[in-house]
């Protein structure tokens, strides 16, 4: 290199702007007098002075400065081939230091890596971007590694190096535009983040890692060094069960949960639980309650508190507001340790525009469209990925493997899918732009759908998929093979703002609305349904669950355990919001732990009780679970008793012998001598009953069940005559035994 030449790189190095900083620093073989030599070079403005020690002979050798910037260099004359060294400093104040120069490894990522990246199939692709600790040639450090194609130089800052870009500007792979950069001596808990300058209008920012595991505590922002394969997991036998389920076939009764707000403790400000102590708490919780799994608000790091976690920065980081990533592997191996599911909201859909995330990441609009009539969301003010771009598609994908894979994660609930699959989603004419066919639809997105649910089953068989869609889209929880986006299960919005809409009406009025409680069996079995009532319908001015309801305090209450009685009943699998549980009369708050002071009164304790008794029941019949997504596990038996809003059905097992018979009556007024038909003649057991005193009701009943007569009703050979509580549940067992009665 030509002294005029180096002389150029040498202030392109000085000012951060050189696109291939190993070209430079480092040891290089040069040509000197006409004869090779070995020369270091290190740009180290914090230093007076400086020295290469040869760690074979630990000879030192002074280095000189050729910039007053802090530009060292060392010429070997009688060296021909280049050698280990480490550097030794001193700076102004006297401070001895050394390390190994990080401009002396070769690149970590390989080939291959950079085929399948561009190919958008690198699916282990967190294993190598972002942070990450490792050792290279018995030298120990953190590699670093992010994706910015349009940067002319990036550079990894930190307290390590005062957060001066001109220290450890990266190399940049080829024309991949990946850039990465091993910085020897660095250890687990480093604050970082990535300065990028653009090819583009002077454009300079400072990132934070797209791939980063942990981060600090908002409103700080910075990546922290974190290695997440330390922690030792205790759920193999889980983990074996799981791979081998048919979850379709199974319960699943889903207990929705925000950690930051389902206890807090009063004693220390109203301070977050960790997760440590929400694991201990929650798991004997659910447990005792009956439910099968926990469904989280999104855990990934999110600047804003009100967002709830659905806009994300941190998509491969726990939010560091109750601890440390291994704290979270803790909580969810005590769930499984305790036979409890665990399935993530997951919001792929949109991110948010804060300066330090992803949007406008190297000066251009690489995770997100250009065109805001694409890349904008006008309800949420965020922005919205490029499913059309490999590289983008590829960092999605692995970040849901990810959660799967390194948290031992039971299932994925994507968000706003709706919001996906529609060009013209929540937007005006002339507010979109039509597919390539002139549609609606966004083929794109669409296609990173079913690649999505396609790999996440192929490489983690038993996990689930589930997709909060709100329109009629065909087929979402269909194989993709069969046309279907290949989902496991589907939120059924419909049957929950027909049920909310007639259950918040004076029950006088019910009889005109009689098709809310019926029209979801029309369509029951097009999709695998989870029937859901979700934090969205608990906030922003809906009311509570319980408030919901008409009616004078023992009727609210009767209602809701009507409401939740006929969801247990419905085909489907099932989703309740943390507090509806018990009763909680405020809307939910995220800044706020629900009200658990309530459980000091009988109604909620009661209320409570009910829903432990129902998922048990539930749990325990397979009428209620192993046929909800097929016609042969329901049967009307009558449904046009609009009068007196009555329903009644069966509910049958894959053995249809194995059946319950259900009667819901959504008045105050109890029925007496009601009858309906049965199809067996036996003696049918009352084994729910939602107006039993335990539960707060007033205690009207059948005394343990009825018999049927060969009085033939409805269609049916038998019928039985009951009394028909007011505004509740009952659940009939056969018992065809009749010593077993």
């Amino acid at each position: 290199m030509a002294k005029r030449d180096l002389k150029e790189q040498i202030r392109l190095i000085v000012n951060a702007d050189h696109w291939d900083p190993f070209q430079v620093l480092g040891i290089h073989i040069i040509e000197k007098e006409g004869r090779k030599a070995v020369t270091v070079r290190a740009f180290l403005p914090e230093a007076e002075e400086t020295w290469v020690v040869d760690v074979d002979t630990r000879n030192s050798y002074k280095m000189e400065r050729i910039n007053e910037a802090g530009f060292f260099e060392a010429i070997f004359v009688e060296r021909k081939e280049v050698f280990p060294y480490y550097i030794r400093t001193k700076s102004s104040d006297g401070m001895i230091s050394e390390f190994y120069d990080p401009y002396s490894f070769m690149p970590v990522l390989t080939g291959f890596d950079l085929y399948l990246m561009g190919e958008g199939r690198h699916y282990k692709k967190y294993e190598k971007f972002g942070a990450h600790v490792m050792e290279i040639d018995g030298i120990k450090g953190v590699h670093f590694a992010v994706w910015a194609p349009n940067a002319k130089c990036v550079s990894v800052i930190g307290d390590f190096n005062k957060w001066d870009g001109r220290r450890h500007p990266m190399r940049v792979l080829g024309s991949s535009g990946i850039w990465e950069i091993f910085i020897p001596g660095l250890k687990e808990g480093e604050l970082y983040k990535f300065e990028i300058k653009s090819r583009f209008n002077k454009y300079i920012t400072v990132k934070a890692d797209p791939y980063a595991f942990y981060f600090e505590l908002r409103p700080k922002s910075a990546s922290i060094v974190y290695d997440i394969n330390k922690y030792k997991w205790n759920d193999r036998e889980w983990m074996e069960m799981r791979s081998k389920k048919n979850w379709l076939k199974s319960p699943i009764s889903i207990y929705e949960v925000h950690l930051g707000s389902w206890m807090r403790m009063p004693e220390e400000g109203d301070g977050y639980l960790t997760y440590g102590e929400i694991a201990d708490r929650l798991t004997t919780y659910v447990e005792e309650m009956g439910y099968t799994h926990i469904e989280l608000l999104p855990v990934t790091e999110h600047p804003l508190d009100a967002s709830w976690g659905y806009q994300t920065i941190g998509y491969f980081a726990p939010t560091s507001r109750y601890g440390t990533p291994e704290d979270f592997m803790y909580f969810v191996d005590k769930c499984h340790q305790n036979n409890i599911g665990v399935i993530l909201d997951w919001a792929p859909a949109h991110f948010p525009t804060d300066g330090h995330g992803l949007g406008f990441f190297d000066g251009t609009c690489l995770y997100e469209h250009e065109d805001p009539r694409k890349g904008f969301h006008p309800d949420w003010g965020t922005k919205i990925f490029n499913y059309g771009r490999n590289e983008v598609r590829n960092f999605l994908i692995s970040n849901a493997l990810f959660w799967l894979e390194k948290y031992h994660i039971d299932g994925l609930r994507v968000d706003a899918v709706a919001s996906m699959l529609y060009l013209d989603y929540s937007r005006k004419e002339g507010e979109w732009v039509p597919n390539i066919f002139g549609g609606r639809e966004n083929l794109e997105a669409i296609d990173f759908l079913k690649g999505f649910n396609e790999i996440a089953h192929q490489n983690y068989p038993g996990v689930l998929t589930i997709a909060e869609e709100s329109t009629a889209w065909p087929g979402v929880s269909r194989p993709t093979y069969l046309g279907g986006l290949g989902f496991s299960l589907k939120w059924n919005m419909g049957w929950m703002h027909d049920m909310l809409e007639y259950m918040s009406r004076d029950s006088v009025h019910r009889k005109y609305h009689h098709n809310n409680l019926t029209f979801s069996l029309l369509y029951a079995f097009t999709e695998n349904f989870v029937l859901a009532f979700s934090h969205d319908e608990v906030v922003h001015g809906k009311l509570s669950m319980l408030n919901k309801m008409p009616g004078d305090m023992f009727q609210k209450f009767a209602n809701l355990r009507l409401l939740c009685g006929y969801m247990y009943g419905h085909p489907g699998k099932k989703l309740l919001f943390m507090g509806g549980e018990f009763g909680q009369w405020d809307e939910w708050n995220h800044d706020k732990s629900l009200d658990w002071h309530l459980m000091r009164f009988r109604p909620h304790r009661c209320l409570q009780k009910f829903v432990m008794d129902l998922n048990h029941l539930y749990r325990s019949e397979p009428a209620l679970y192993e046929v909800d997504f097929h016609h042969q596990g329901f049967e009307w038996i009558d449904f046009h008793d609009a009068d007196q809003s009555v329903i009644s059905f069966i509910r049958k097992a894959k053995d249809p012998r194995d059946f319950l018979v259900i009667v819901c009556n959504f008045t105050p007024v109890p029925r007496m001598g009601y009858r309906f038909g049965v199809p067996e003649n036996c003696f049918y057991k009352e084994i729910l009953n939602s107006d039993s005193q335990i539960y707060w009701g007033s205690n009207l009943g059948n005394a343990g069940g009825a018999w049927a007569e060969n009085i033939p009703w409805q269609g049916r050979p038998y019928s039985i005559n009951i009394t028909l509580p007011p505004l509740s549940v009952l659940i009939f067992k056969p018992v065809i035994s009749p010593s077993s009665a």
